[in-house]
């Protein structure tokens, strides 16, 4: 008796796979770039690349983005940042008192904003929305935490909070070339899970981002990972990425950092952490909106 012929595998599988293999291709050829990012985030790059860049040529760069220009003027009145409560106009007073760090994250952060109008992306609105929102919302968190409980820089953990989700918005953009992936919710996140750090290592590299966001970025999702002594980068990012998921239901934080080794690092017990986003929450806030929210 003749066995019946398996039956053939899902669109989807095939979808996957060769999604994967495209990815694994652009990754091995290196200069990996998130499409249609907008030519202001390139520029900053380029320019802030000199540490000893004059004032104002960064002013120059930013003056030619106006709606980049009016962004960091309200992150430089914040409450976080402005703590005289006077109000300043002055681009160049902006840039001095941002530092270069913010001004990176506030470029990224804007491009990222601007992707969702981005006539290629059509369709991918609500998942680069969501993406914007969570990477904001962590940015400011990371904040937050490397200033109140570590010798992290907070500009540096403003600037990987930033970046944390950008593996996930590469595989986004790219998905755009096999459409049917979106029908597929598992293979998605299971592409998402696997992938995302890789692809943020390999883009990051690309953009000769410092050592020290590279590895927070790419790693910060090892709960398990260690080192000696303090807390560190990545550990600030994540922490900070589990608080900002869950500042909302406080009541949850003890459950989801059990078995997180970062959070070993950090005096704070489990009421410590749901008194920190209490405490937080007008600096997070002020912060976040300051960023575009």
């Amino acid at each position: 008796m003749k066995t019946a012929p398996a039956a053939p595998p899902p669109a989807t599988d095939h979808t996957a796979f060769a999604f994967v293999q495209d990815l694994a291709a652009e990754l091995s050829n290196g200069k990996v770039d998130v499409p249609s990012f907008p030519d202001i985030a390139l520029r900053i790059r380029q320019v802030l690349a000199d540490d000893y860049v004059p004032t104002e040529q960064v002013v120059r760069v930013i003056n030619s983005e106006p709606a980049l220009a009016a962004q960091l003027l309200r992150i430089s009145n914040s409450r976080t940042l402005n703590t005289t409560g006077k109000v300043n106009t002055d681009l160049r007073t902006a840039v001095t008192r941002m530092g270069f760090n913010m001004i990176r994250s506030a470029a990224i952060g804007f491009a990222m904003s601007q992707l969702r109008k981005v006539e290629g992306l059509k369709g991918l609105e609500q998942p680069l929305e969501q993406l914007w929102q969570r990477s904001a919302a962590v940015a400011a968190m990371s904040y937050v935490v490397a200033r109140r409980h570590t010798r992290v820089n907070p500009d540096s953990a403003l600037l990987a909070g930033m970046l944390h989700g950008v593996g996930r918005l590469y595989i986004l953009t790219r998905c755009t070339r096999h459409p049917a992936l979106f029908s597929d919710a598992a293979s998605l996140r299971e592409i998402m899970r696997d992938w995302s750090a890789p692809v943020a290592k390999a883009l990051l590299e690309n953009w000769a981002m410092p050592q020290e966001i590279i590895a927070a970025v790419s790693e910060y999702e090892d709960h398990e990972r260690e080192h000696e002594g303090a807390a560190d980068l990545t550990d600030v990012l994540s922490v900070s990425e589990l608080l900002a998921i869950f500042r909302h239901s406080p009541e949850s934080i003890e459950l989801n950092l059990q078995g997180v080794r970062a959070c070993e690092r950090f005096p704070i017990d489990v009421a410590g952490y749901q008194q920190l986003i209490a405490e937080s929450d007008g600096e997070f806030e002020a912060l976040r909106q300051a960023l575009g929210m």
